[in-house]
């Protein structure tokens, strides 16, 4: 039988670049005040060797145990899945904060919890004690969910809150929609565009309420009108239909449509061929999100694109600052949104 390699360890690594195992711990939890020429020679030993720092004994170094827990909710993620809608919130959210997480010798861990369960407690509380992270990530609706913040809270565990609606506790971080739903506005307004319609999302989501902000005063600014010109669904493709329908069965229809979706877009996007309408020919279309199913429409459709990745790796930094150097942001971290334009926006008629 061959013999088992033997595994390289912390001290085999201080032996090769000739340091303390106390600077190997430094370098590998990426710890300030160690000078470059040491941690280059300490990540060279980790490099020839073949060296992967073990989570196991970086926990029971100290008090850190190099996790990141991110939640999202429950119901919409697995409908989402089942469905195979295209989403890919959970995608990018894990591709920035995995990779962030690498880059400081963390790992992230990702669960889903129902908001309205009336066991969110128990299920949290389980995964804590499990887990012990050393910051947890909250997506919408649970950036808003009190239960959860005050337990994190209660735990004095660093807690990060993408897109929460009101200032409270933990690090805030949004992706300035309502600055992104007026300038989808401005720049249909700057094809010609004066009737500017708009689908919201629920209320339960508090950036529903940010881009339906954001419609609202580019409409005013720009001196437009938005009676009759606003509707709201849920975020999935049959309130978007809805949703269509009664802002293009009027006389007075809209030239232009602003989703905040993509499920909501592909919706309007259906209701207005039944209605004989050409994109963008008698109505242009933008959306929100911008994943992977709008450039495979035809027409593709312009969209705001939400920096989902960007934010979550961001949510990480701050929160490994706020465990290891009890550093917190007195203000909103902004990753703010950016606008793709394709074949689905033009002049109106």
């Amino acid at each position: 039988m061959a013999r088992r390699r033997q595994a390289v360890t912390i001290k085999h690594v201080a032996a090769d670049a000739g340091v303390s195992l106390q600077t190997v711990s430094r370098v590998i939890n990426n710890e300030p005040n160690v000078r470059p020429e040491m941690k280059a020679r300490v990540q060279a030993s980790i490099d020839k060797l073949g060296y992967v720092p073990s989570i196991a004994a970086q926990r029971m170094s100290g008090s850190r145990s190099y996790l990141i827990l991110a939640l999202n909710d429950r119901d919409r993620t697995i409908s989402d899945w089942r469905e195979r809608q295209g989403a890919d919130w959970v995608d990018q959210m894990l591709l920035g904060g995995m990779l962030k997480c690498a880059e400081h010798g963390y790992r992230l861990i990702f669960e889903l919890v129902d908001t309205h369960s009336d066991h969110i407690e128990r299920e949290l509380t389980a995964a804590i004690a499990a887990l012990q992270p050393d910051g947890v990530i909250l997506t919408p609706p649970h950036s808003d969910n009190e239960q959860i913040t005050n337990l994190l809270k209660l735990r004095e565990i660093p807690f990060a809150r993408i897109s929460p609606s009101n200032g409270g506790e933990g690090i805030a971080l949004n992706m300035d929609d309502a600055g992104a739903a007026a300038m989808a506005t401005e720049k249909l307004a700057s094809l010609g565009h004066k009737r500017i319609g708009f689908i919201s999302g629920p209320d339960e989501y508090s950036v529903s309420g940010w881009r339906t902000e954001g419609w609202h005063r580019a409409m005013d600014a720009l001196g437009l009108p938005s009676g009759g010109l606003f509707a709201q669904g849920d975020f999935s493709f049959e309130s978007g239909r809805k949703a269509a329908e009664a802002l293009l069965s009027g006389d007075d229809r809209p030239t232009a449509i602003i989703a905040s979706n993509d499920q909501m877009s592909l919706a309007t996007l259906d209701v207005a061929r039944e209605k004989g309408l050409s994109i963008p020919g008698d109505l242009s279309l933008v959306s929100f999100d911008n994943t992977p199913i709008v450039r495979f429409t035809h027409p593709q459709l312009t969209a705001v694109d939400q920096p989902i990745s960007d934010v979550t790796a961001r949510a990480v930094e701050l929160l490994i600052a706020a465990a290891r150097d009890n550093e917190w942001p007195e203000e909103p971290a902004v990753v703010p949104c950016s606008l793709v334009e394709r074949e689905s926006t033009a002049p109106p008629r």
